[in-house]
């Protein structure tokens, strides 16, 4: 099968988040199955930084923006380490910046964010013609690639080589919608019939990821649960009524991890190496070289719970200032948080970390090693997430043996079976999770995590061989995913 994988970032050119994650990661693993896969991604600034090769093809092309044209060039690259060709999308104007989305100056979106991935979205479909390409599915992500199944609906459709294309549009975040001023949609070049509330019109505005989930063959979300939950009002942000419609194309695979990347037993960030039959002391030596380096107390036997990610609500950072309030002053346990975020978290766990500098360590940045550190020295990772569309750090907490503490929802829930009574005995259980958004909740399932930990070991210790045990890589979700595209391609060739 010949696939073309379009996303506005990708690992190691461009990144902002996880989608960066799967572009650098998923083509991989799908040429790996034998595919032809190929990558195509804006030319950011940041692609030239990452150390991989990137060679000028001596391709322009021009695309209509409205009333006028832009020129764009076509670049030539591979993932490092790989055969799999990368296309990148040139044009200054559009993508040489210090950032991908927002202005640092003013910490808001660029102001011509539509014009920039209108662009991309046309020179994805025109990349095809120009490049030759024999393309089967195209798989494009986020609301930054969502006006590409509609070009090829509305314009390519009929074109020879594009005839039977099949597209699959996956929705990594549906908070992130790309909406716009209703003018913008005089930019696209498509027709103002497309603008109305069952295809590009969202309250007045325009709407690119609404966009793709009306026109794409196939809809995939990153986890089974968020499938199911952002068919719903509470985490449909206005779009369960559209997804609903179109329930029977949608489907939910979860994401994966790179285990060249994340694996305890070659990772070159930790201070020992260890397997799932050697992790009690594996990780007794990275919890001890970790405490160092934090400025916690060398105490092996205490609890060490630990938390990456964004200091923002929707990953319940505020459940963990109210329960380190409540926990620090009277807890015998210790806490290490890395991550930046909203100016309010961050001061207050500054502040705490402060009055408790022996339980709390506050690591207010981010920093790739020490997040490997973390995760191989917590004994505990906290993710109480408001939602979740799928979520990593969980998946790299049961690769290193660190037992996951949990909101059950999205993709936490998929990966996380909470211990209880019945899951510990047939052997299933691999963390502690809570469904109540709360302190309470949150803070009565620590405490639990926390009991089991130091009076029940081997219960413990039966929970994170669990979890070492299964398969977190991308290999079982690549296969779901070629499994889905030949089932989308042969509908839309029925359908012809």
């Amino acid at each position: 099968m010949n696939i073309l994988f379009a996303s506005s970032e990708a690992v190691p050119f461009s990144k902002t988040g996880g989608l960066a994650d799967v572009s650098g990661a998923l083509p991989i693993e799908l040429a790996e199955l034998g595919h032809q896969t190929t990558l195509i991604i804006p030319a950011h600034r940041s692609s030239w930084c990452c150390g991989a090769t990137i060679e000028p093809m001596g391709i322009d092309f021009i695309i209509p923006i409205g009333s006028k044209t832009v020129t764009g060039q076509l670049l030539k690259s591979q993932i490092p380490g790989t055969d799999v060709p990368v296309y990148l999308v040139g044009q200054e104007n559009y993508y040489d910046r210090d950032s991908l989305y927002l202005d640092p100056n003013s910490g808001k979106d660029y102001t011509d964010n539509c014009e920039r991935f209108i662009f991309f979205s046309r020179a994805v479909l025109e990349a095809i013609r120009l490049l030759d390409l024999e393309v089967d599915i195209l798989h494009v992500n986020d609301w930054q690639t969502g006006l590409a199944p509609a070009y090829l609906q509305a314009e390519y459709r009929a074109i020879p080589r594009y005839e039977s294309i099949a597209s699959v549009f996956t929705v990594h975040n549906l908070g992130y919608q790309g909406r716009f001023w209703h003018w913008d949609m005089l930019l696209t070049g498509l027709d103002w019939k497309y603008f109305n509330w069952e295809q590009m019109e969202f309250h007045g505005e325009l709407n690119l990821l609404k966009t793709g989930l009306v026109f794409a063959d196939a809809i995939t979300t990153v986890s089974p649960r968020y499938a199911h939950e952002i068919q719903h009002a509470e985490l449909g942000w206005g779009l369960e009524g559209t997804l609903q419609q179109r329930s029977h194309a949608l489907s939910g695979i979860l994401n994966g991890i790179d285990p060249r990347t994340w694996n305890p037993e070659t990772d070159p960030h930790l201070p020992q190496n260890y397997t799932a039959d050697s992790f009690v002391e594996g990780k007794a030596v990275c919890k001890a070289e970790l405490q160092k380096a934090v400025g916690l107390p060398d105490e092996p036997n205490v609890p060490l719970v630990g938390l990456i990610g964004r200091l923002c609500s929707q990953k319940g950072i505020d459940l963990v200032v109210e329960v380190l309030e409540d926990w620090l002053p009277r807890h015998d346990v210790q806490w290490v948080i890395l991550g930046t975020g909203d100016a309010e978290f961050e001061e207050a766990l500054r502040q705490l970390g402060q009055r408790h500098p022996n339980r709390l360590a506050a690591m207010l940045e981010f920093s790739n090693a020490l997040s490997h550190q973390i995760e191989a020295a917590a004994d505990m990772f906290l993710m109480p997430s408001k939602y979740e569309p799928c979520g990593l750090n969980q998946m790299y907490s049961l690769a290193y043996g660190t037992v996951p503490v949990v909101r059950a929802t999205g993709g936490l829930a998929d990966t996380v079976v909470g211990a209880n009574e019945s899951s510990i005995k047939n052997g299933t259980a691999n963390g502690f999770s809570f469904w109540e958004y709360s302190p309470y909740a949150m803070g009565e399932t620590l405490d639990e995590a926390c009991r089991m930990y130091r009076e029940n070991r081997e219960t413990f210790n039966q929970l994170i061989t669990t979890g070492m045990g299964q398969d977190w890589s991308w290999k079982p979700r690549a296969q779901e995913y070629v499994d889905l595209y030949q089932a989308t391609l042969d509908r839309v060739r029925d359908n012809q």
